[in-house]
C-alpha cells in the first residue's frame, strides 16, 4: 500500500488534495452536499491505490536482438514479446527499453492488457556508428489504472547483449611471401603426428585402393597396410595491433587508434578467408578468444571481430613481447602499428625473427592529430631497415591499396642478415 501511495500521479496527488480542501470547506461553510463530493474525490485515488496495490502482476517479456553481431552503421532489430500471465489485467502500461547512448534514443510503447493471456510484440532499431559491446535492457514498465490516478514502476532484470565490430574493407588477393604453412599459392602437406613409419601407413580396410598398398610395411607385420592420406598444415598468422594509447592521436572515433583497429579487423578477414588460422596479439598481450586451435576456426571470423570490438587503449609505454616465448614461430605476422619510438626497435627486431616476412602498416599519428606531414612516415623507414615490409598510413588513404603496396615492397637490403 504504501508503494501505490507512492505511485500516486500528479492526477491522483491533485484529486486528492481537492477532496481534502472541497471537505474542510464544507465544514466550515456547513454544506454538506459539498462534503460528499470532497469525499468522493479524496477517496477515488486512495481506493485506487489499495487495488493497484493488492493486485498481483505476472508479466513476462523475452528479447530477442538480430542480427547480435553487426558492422559499424548497420542496423540491428530488438524485438520484445511480452505476456500478462496473471489472473488480474494490467491495465494501460508505458514499456521503457534502457539502451547505451551511442544505440539511440529510449523506446516507449504504450500498451494496454485487457485479459489473462494476452500477448503482444514490440520491435524497434538500434544502430552504431562507433564499435563496442553493449548491453540493451532492463526495461522498465510503468502500470497506470484507467484513471490514470496511479501509476507504479517494474523493472525486468535481464539484458542482451550487441556486439558491433569495426568497418572493414575487402583487400585485394596477393601473394602471401610468408605462406611457408600451407597457405597462400603453394600448400605443402604433412602427416599429422608421430614418426613417419609409424604414421604414414594403417590397416588395410574394406575399399581401399589397392595402389596404395605399402609393401614393405604389409611383409613387416604380416598384414596388409596402405599409407594414410595426407593431412594439410594450418596456416598460421599472427596479427599485432599496436594499441597504446600514447602511441596514438585523436579521439573517439576519429583518433588513430580507431583506424588501426579497422585496418587489423580488415586484414583479419582477409587472412582468414586465404585460409589462415589467425591470432590477435595487441600492446598487453595475446588475446585468450584468438588463440590458434582447429583450421575450421579459419573460416569463422567472428571471434576476432569480437576481440577486436572490445580492444582499448592501453597504458603501457612499450611494446609487450611476454607472449613471445623462444623457439616459437607467429607464421605470417601483420603488425598495424602507431608511432613507434628507439625503445621499441630490439623488440621489433626479435619479433621479426620469429615470424614469416613480417609486414606492418605503420600509422603517421601526427596526420591524425591535425599536423600535416610530408615524405615517408619514420615509422615505416626504419622498419623497413630492420627487414620488415612496411608502408605508412594517413587519414584518407585506401587500405586495399596501401595492402597492394605492402606485398609489393622489399625490405631493404642491408636489412637482411
Amino acid at each position: 500500500m504504501r508503494d501505490a501511495l507512492a505511485g500516486l500521479t500528479t492526477r491522483g496527488r491533485a484529486f486528492l488534495a481537492a477532496g481534502i480542501t472541497a471537505a474542510v470547506c464544507a465544514f466550515l461553510l456547513g454544506q454538506s452536499s459539498l462534503t460528499r463530493i470532497g469525499v468522493l474525490l479524496a477517496v477515488l485515488p486512495l481506493l485506487t491505490a489499495y487495488l493497484v496495490g493488492r493486485s498481483r502482476y505476472r508479466l513476462s517479456l523475452v528479447r530477442r536482438v538480430s542480427p547480435q553481431l553487426v558492422t559499424a552503421g548497420q542496423s540491428s532489430t530488438v524485438r520484445l514479446t511480452l505476456a500478462n500471465e496473471g489472473l488480474t489485467p494490467a491495465g494501460v502500461m508505458l514499456l521503457e527499453d534502457q539502451v547505451p547512448y551511442v544505440l539511440g534514443t529510449r523506446p516507449r510503447f504504450v500498451v494496454e492488457v485487457s485479459r489473462m493471456g494476452w500477448e503482444r510484440n514490440l520491435e524497434y532499431v538500434v544502430r552504431s556508428d562507433v564499435r563496442g559491446r553493449f548491453e540493451i535492457g532492463p526495461m522498465t514498465v510503468r502500470v497506470a489504472d484507467p484513471f490514470g490516478l496511479v501509476e507504479l514502476g517494474r523493472t525486468f532484470h535481464t539484458t542482451v547483449s550487441l556486439t558491433v565490430t569495426p568497418r572493414t574493407e575487402p583487400l585485394p588477393v596477393l601473394p602471401l611471401s610468408g605462406a611457408w604453412t600451407g597457405s597462400g599459392d603453394n600448400r605443402p602437406r604433412a602427416f599429422a603426428t608421430g614418426s613417419a613409419e609409424d604414421v604414414t601407413v594403417r590397416e588395410y580396410r574394406h575399399g581401399d585402393d589397392l595402389r596404395r598398398v605399402h609393401w614393405r610395411s604389409s611383409a613387416r607385420v604380416g598384414e596388409l597396410m596402405v599409407r594414410r592420406e595426407e593431412q594439410p598444415w594450418q596456416s598460421r598468422a599472427t596479427l599485432f595491433l599496436d594499441n597504446r594509447l600514447e602511441a596514438h592521436r585523436g579521439q573517439g572515433a576519429a583518433s588513430s587508434l580507431e583506424a588501426a583497429v579497422s585496418a587489423a579487423a580488415s586484414v583479419a578477414i582477409h587472412l582468414s578467408q586465404r585460409g589462415f588460422v589467425v591470432r590477435l596479439v595487441t600492446a598487453d598481450g595475446e588475446d585468450p578468444s584468438t588463440v590458434w586451435h582447429d583450421r575450421a576456426s579459419s573460416q569463422n571470423t567472428a571471434p576476432l571481430l569480437e576481440a577486436l570490438s572490445v580492444v582499448e587503449g592501453s597504458r603501457r609505454t612499450h611494446l609487450d613481447m611476454g607472449w613471445l616465448s623462444e623457439g616459437s614461430q607467429t607464421g605470417l605476422l601483420v603488425g598495424v602499428l602507431g608511432q613507434l619510438d628507439t625503445i621499441d626497435q630490439p623488440m621489433l627486431r626479435r619479433l621479426m625473427h620469429h615470424g614469416t616476412a613480417p609486414l606492418a602498416l605503420v600509422l603517421d599519428v601526427d596526420a591524425w592529430a591535425g599536423r600535416r606531414t610530408a615524405g615517408e612516415v619514420p615509422g615505416a623507414a626504419w622498419l623497413s631497415g630492420l627487414g620488415w615490409r612496411a608502408v605508412g598510413m594517413r587519414p584518407g588513404d585506401r587500405l586495399p591499396q596501401l595492402w597492394q603496396e605492402l606485398n609489393a615492397s622489399a625490405p631493404a637490403p642491408s636489412a637482411v642478415r
